[in-house]
């Protein structure tokens, strides 16, 4: 079947020399009638054997140069050096050689930027690790001050020293993760959790923060086991529990931050609903939440909205195998429901 495409092909490309050499043969056809009646058949049939020959020949040369061809072009494509550039005019008409000579010099010039591109994105990397790593030290000695030296301050200042250290800490970690989103090696575990045990001792790493926002957690739903990675899992929470608290209304009494297990029988799925009695969304900005960078009508309740803890929620969760849903109405909070798949 490829054969008879490339054959196609062939006739296509070249279709007007070979419409030409038709219409002489049928020219010639009418000149022997005329000039040789009585041996018009003979000479007919030759002129159809000639015709077959000669359209023969062409298209097998054709369809082995245009193979030689293509190879050398995904060579140069792969690689457009001087040397495959040169290999590739060699087997290319000469009508061809001006074009590929400026394609060359453009994709060697694209390729340039490219890779002085991607050196400089490393180095970015490289360095917002390196400062992660470093604003570690600080916060560890804040850490070992508010351990050691409680007695000397206030409970109101060491809670809101615990507050701020723990937003500082909550803020390296999602730029560790942002930087190493395309990292081609990630170390998950994947483990079977106790979903809302999990979330208990993940909201009692979180109590500081909690506490001083002064929200209250409520868990609801039976104790269901899902696999996933602990660390992965605990980044979604955490930055579902910041983006709830960013956005809780201002000067809201009672904010709410619930958690509810539910199973889908027809999916066979795992589901933990995450629901605060903020704000909540529009139906317009709703589709976009997770898109990165999106902010949309709740950005305007905090100066503190990037719109970045959402669109690192979707990409972890996408390398957990977990699916997003959100639903919420302006006004009634905001629910996110993490959709773990069953694994035997």
């Amino acid at each position: 079947m490829r054969w008879i495409k490339e054959i196609y092909n062939c006739f296509h490309a070249y279709k007007l020399w070979f419409l030409i050499l038709i219409v002489t043969n049928l020219l010639f056809i009418f000149f022997a009638w005329l000039a040789y009646p009585e041996t018009f058949k003979v000479l007919v049939g030759l002129m159809i054997v000639f015709t077959l020959a000669m359209i023969t020949l062409p298209v097998i040369v054709i369809m082995r140069k245009q193979k030689i061809i293509e190879a050398a072009l995904q060579d140069f494509l792969l690689e457009p050096n001087e040397t495959n550039e040169d290999i590739l005019c060699r087997v290319s008409p000469k009508t061809h050689h001006p074009f590929i000579r400026r394609m060359g010099s453009v994709l060697r010039s694209y390729q340039t930027e490219l890779n002085e591109q991607v050196m400089e994105l490393a180095d970015y990397e490289n360095y917002i690790e390196g400062w992660v790593h470093e604003i570690k030290k600080p916060l560890s000695l804040i850490t070992l001050v508010l351990d050691n030296r409680s007695d000397e301050m206030s409970p109101l200042v060491r809670r809101r020293m615990l507050h701020v250290r723990d937003q500082m800490l909550g803020d390296v970690e999602r730029i560790l993760y942002f930087a190493r989103l395309e990292a081609a090696h990630k170390d998950y575990m994947f483990e079977s959790i106790p979903l809302l045990a999990f979330c208990k001792q993940t909201m009692e790493d979180h109590r500081t923060i909690l506490d001083e926002s002064g929200f209250q957690i409520q868990f609801i739903g039976e104790e269901r086991e899902v696999i996933s990675d602990r660390k992965g899992l605990a980044f979604i929470l955490a930055q579902i529990i910041a983006n709830s608290m960013k956005h809780a209304a201002q000067n809201q009494v009672h904010p709410i931050l619930t958690f509810e297990t539910a199973y889908d029988k027809e999916s066979d799925c795992t589901i933990l609903n995450i629901s605060d009695n903020g704000p909540g969304v529009s139906g317009e900005d709703l589709p976009f939440i997770f898109d990165k960078g999106f902010t949309g009508r709740r950005g305007t309740y905090t100066r503190e909205a990037t719109g970045m803890g959402l669109f690192l929620v979707s990409k972890m969760a996408y390398d957990l195998a977990i699916q997003l849903d959100a639903k919420s109405e302006p006004g009634s909070g905001l629910t996110l429901s993490l959709i773990f798949p069953h694994v035997k």
